[in-house]
C-alpha cells in the first residue's frame, strides 16, 4: 500500500535529520495536482525547526533520494513546499498482476487478526412490519461484518428481537377481536403478515383512544400474562402463531438482503437476566427507587435519569437490554460488541452503557453504539400520518419491480431475470444508504437509486456486468491474460486499483462503508471511460494486457460490492 509505505519512508527521514522537532507521524496523500501522492510534512515541520518550508522540503527529498525507495520514480517539490511522489508504472503494473493471482482475497489484510466482534443489527419485532430503520440498520451491519471479516476478525452477527411487551400485547388484543379474518395456515406469508400489521393497528388505535379503557385494561391484562407465561390456551396459541408467521417472513427478507445470522436473541429471555440484575444491583445501591418504579440514576454520570423497572415491576426496554449486553457477553465474550440502530437512541445507549459500566466495566468496555440517520424521500418526510406507510419491505419490493423493467438480457427465463432483478434491486437500496457517512439524514430518490447511469450502486454493478462480457468475448477469441510482460504506461485504472487495500483498511477503522461506495464509483467511471475511448480486443500486442486490467477491473468491482453486502451479477 503505497500511502502506508510512504508515509513510514517519510516519517524515518524526518526523525533522522530532524528529531527536534518531535514528529509522532505524517499524512501522505493521493494528489489531485502533480504527482501520484503527495505530502505537507515541510509545511508541518517548517515552525518546529525555524526554516522555510521549500528548504525544508529539499532537505526531505535529498533524504528520500538517497533511500531509493523502489516503487518512486521521481520526488519534487511544487507550491509553498508540497512534496510531490510519482510512481514507477511497473508497480502499477506489477499489482494488476498480484489483484489477479490474489482474485477474491485482494483486499483482505490481518488488522483485525484474533479480534472477535459481535454487531447486533436489524433487529426487527414481530407483530410488526420491517421498516425502514430495519433496513437501514441492516446494511450498515452487513457491511460492517464483512469489511471486520476482511481484516481477519472473527465476526458474530446478531439479531435482537422484540417478542415480549406492549406491542404484542396489542396485536394479540387485535387478533382476539378479528379472529374470523385470520388467515388459515395453508395462506401466503405476505397474507399472513399483512392480517398481523392490521391486528396490530387495531390493537395499538384501541389502546391509544383515552375513552377506551376496557381495551386498555385487556390489553394491559394480555402484556402481564405474557411476562408471567400465565397465558390461556386460545391466547397462547395466537402468540406463537403470529410469533412464527412474522420470524418466517423475515427470514426471507434476510435472505433477499445477504444476511444471515448467527444469533438470535429475544426480549422473552433477555427480561428475565434484565430484571435480575436490576433487582440484584439495587440492593448494592447502582439503581434507586423513584415513585414506585426503579430507575438508573443517570443524572449523577451526566446523562439522564431512566426507569428500568416499572411500578409493576415488569422490565422496560432498559432493563431487557441489560440483559441482552449481559446473554450476549455469555453467548461470546468479544472485543467488540457493538449495537447498530437509529441515532435517536444515541442517548439511551450511553445510559445503558453507564449502567453496565458500574455492574460489571469488562463487560461494558467492549461494548460500543453507532447511530444512523434517518431516510427521507425526495417529497418530504416518510410519514404514515397521510396514509402513505412505506415499509422498508415495500421499498426493496418497488426497486426490484424497477430493476425488471431495466434488465433486457437474451437468452435468460424469468426465473433468472427475477434473481437479477432482486440482485439489482436491493444494490440500489443498499448502496444508497452505505454512500452517506453512518449518521447523516438520507434524502431517497428511488429513480436515482436504481439508474444505470448514475452515481449508484447499479451503476457501479454495470461496470462489472460491462467488464464481464469483455472477458466472455476474448475467452471466445482465445486472447490469454497477460499483466507480467507489460512495458506500456499506465492509466488512471492502475492508480486508483492501487488503492484499494487502504480503502479496505480505513472504511473498516473509521466504520465508515461509504470511503467505499465513494471509491468504487470513482473506478467505475475511469473503467467506463477507458470501455468507450480505448480498444481492448481488438488492440494488437496490448490486448493480452488490457484484457488482464479488465478482470482486474471487475475483480476489485466485485470484492467492494461484497464489503457493502451487495453482488455483482456478470450481466445486466
Amino acid at each position: 500500500m503505497v500511502k502506508e509505505i510512504l508515509e513510514k519512508e517519510v516519517l524515518t527521514i524526518i526523525k533522522e535529520i530532524f528529531p527536534e522537532a518531535d514528529i509522532s507521524g505524517v499524512s501522505v496523500d493521493v494528489s489531485d495536482n502533480f504527482g501520484d501522492y503527495a505530502t505537507n510534512a515541510a509545511m508541518v515541520l517548517s515552525k518546529r525547526v525555524g526554516k522555510s518550508p521549500r528548504d525544508v522540503a529539499g532537505e526531505l527529498i535529498k533524504a528520500l533520494e538517497k533511500e531509493k525507495v523502489n516503487l518512486v520514480e521521481k520526488i519534487e517539490v511544487a507550491g509553498p513546499g508540497f512534496i510531490n511522489f510519482y510512481i514507477a508504472d511497473k508497480f502499477f503494473i506489477d499489482n494488476v498482476a498480484e489483484i489477479l493471482k490474489e482474485g477474491h482475497g485482494i483486499g483482505k489484510n490481518e488488522k483485525e487478526k484474533e479480534r472477535k466482534v459481535m454487531i447486533e443489527y436489524t433487529d426487527p419485532n414481530p407483530f410488526k412490519v420491517f421498516h425502514i430503520g430495519h433496513l437501514m440498520t441492516n446494511a450498515i451491519g452487513e457491511s460492517l461484518a464483512r469489511l471486520y471479516e476482511f481484516g481477519g476478525a472473527e465476526v458474530k452477527r446478531a439479531n435482537y428481537q422484540g417478542d415480549i411487551g406492549l406491542h404484542v400485547a396489542k396485536a394479540l388484543w387485535g387478533m382476539k377481536q378479528t379472529l374470523d379474518e385470520m388467515p388459515k395456515d395453508s395462506a401466503t406469508l405476505t397474507e399472513k403478515t399483512a392480517y398481523l400489521g392490521k391486528a396490530y393497528s387495531f390493537g395499538s388505535d384501541a389502546y391509544g383512544d383515552e375513552e377506551n379503557t376496557k381495551a386498555q385494561e385487556e390489553i394491559k391484562e394480555i402484556n402481564k400474562q405474557i411476562y408471567e407465561s400465565s397465558c390461556d390456551k386460545q391466547l397462547r396459541e395466537l402468540y406463537d402463531k403470529g410469533r412464527q408467521w412474522s420470524f418466517d417472513h423475515f427470514e426471507v427478507l434476510y435472505k433477499k438482503l445477504g444476511t444471515k445470522f448467527d444469533h438470535y436473541f429475544f426480549e422473552s429471555q433477555t427480561f428475565v437476566e434484565g430484571t435480575q440484575l436490576v433487582k440484584d444491583n439495587l440492593k448494592k445501591g447502582t439503581f434507586e427507587k423513584s415513585d414506585g418504579a426503579v430507575i438508573f440514576p443517570g443524572s449523577k454520570y451526566g446523562l439522564h435519569d431512566r426507569v428500568f423497572l416499572n411500578s409493576q415491576g415488569l422490565p422496560t426496554y432498559e432493563a431487557k437490554d441489560l440483559g441482552l449486553t449481559y446473554l450476549k457477553y455469555k453467548t461470546y465474550k468479544a472485543d467488540l460488541s457493538l449495537v447498530i440502530t437509529a441515532s435517536e437512541q444515541t442517548e439511551y445507549f450511553k445510559v445503558i452503557i453507564e449502567a453496565m459500566k458500574q455492574i460489571n466495566p469488562d463487560i461494558a468496555k467492549h461494548m460500543a453504539h453507532i447511530g444512523h440517520g434517518m431516510m427521507r424521500a425526495t417529497t418530504g418526510k416518510m410519514s404514515s400520518r397521510k396514509g402513505n406507510v412505506i415499509t422498508g419491505e415495500s421499498i426493496v419490493n418497488n426497486l426490484i419491480e424497477m430493476a425488471r423493467k431495466k434488465i433486457s438480457i437474451e437468452g435468460i427465463n424469468e426465473k433468472e431475470k427475477e434473481n437479477i432483478a432482486t440482485i439489482i434491486g436491493v444494490a440500489a437500496i443498499k448502496f444508497s444508504i452505505l454512500r452517506h457517512q453512518i449518521g447523516k439524514d438520507i434524502v431517497f430518490d428511488p429513480e436515482k437509486s436504481i439508474s444505470f447511469e448514475g452515481d449508484s450502486g447499479p451503476y457501479v454493478q454495470y461496470a462489472n456486468a460491462r467488464a464481464q462480457s469483455i472477458l466472455r468475448k476474448a475467452e471466445e477469441k482465445g486472447i490469454e491474460l497477460n499483466a507480467k510482460d507489460y512495458t506500456g504506461s499506465v492509466t488512471d485504472i492502475e492508480k486508483i486499483l492501487q488503492r484499494f487495500p487502504s480503502v479496505v483498511g480505513r472504511a473498516a477503522r473509521e466504520q465508515a462503508p461509504h470511503f467505499m461506495c465513494t471509491y468504487l464509483l470513482e473506478l467505475a467511471s475511469a473503467f467506463n471511460s477507458f470501455y468507450a475511448n480505448t480498444p481492448i480486443l481488438n488492440s494488437g500486442d496490448v490486448a493480452s494486457y488490457r484484457v488482464a486490467l479488465t478482470r482486474a477491473v471487475s475483480q476489485v468491482l466485485k470484492n467492494g460490492l461484497y464489503m457493502l453486502g451487495i453482488t455483482a451479477p456478470e450481466r445486466m
